[in-house]
């Protein structure tokens, strides 16, 4: 059983820059699709940006790009995403996912059916 944890939420103003944290364990070598998704109150989840690490492909919600950066850590068990230029819309609580082993990154649109493992979630809030 794989156990997500995120960090490194907080509140920032807009323009401002965090970086979130996606630690695994207990690690595995599998090839997989790491995701971040973000749910708003009253919105439905959002998948926002993906890793996979079997060849370090990288994909982004059209409104993140240019501002959101996905990657792996030297440790290979941990997913960051820095979060630059954050704006109000910006507020939700962020998860992450893992998909099952040797499964290529879905469409960010969903369906998510292959991210068998979530993390419990970290809460960025951004005022303008």
């Amino acid at each position: 059983q794989l156990q997500l944890v995120e960090s490194g939420g907080g509140s920032v103003q807009a323009g401002g820059s965090l970086r979130l944290s996606c630690a695994a364990s207990p690690y595995t070598s599998f090839s997989r699709c790491i995701g971040w998704f973000r749910q708003a109150p009253g919105k439905e989840r959002e998948g926002v940006a993906q890793f996979y690490t079997g060849d370090g492909g990288t994909y982004y919600y059209d409104s993140v790009k240019a501002r959101f950066t996905i990657s792996q850590g030297n440790a290979k068990n941990t997913v960051y995403l820095q979060m630059n230029s954050l704006k109000p819309e910006d507020t939700a609580m962020y998860y992450c996912a893992a998909a099952r082993g040797g499964v290529r990154c879905p469409p960010l649109s969903g369906p998510w059916t292959d991210f068998l493992y979530w993390g419990q979630g970290t809460q960025v809030t951004v005022s303008s």
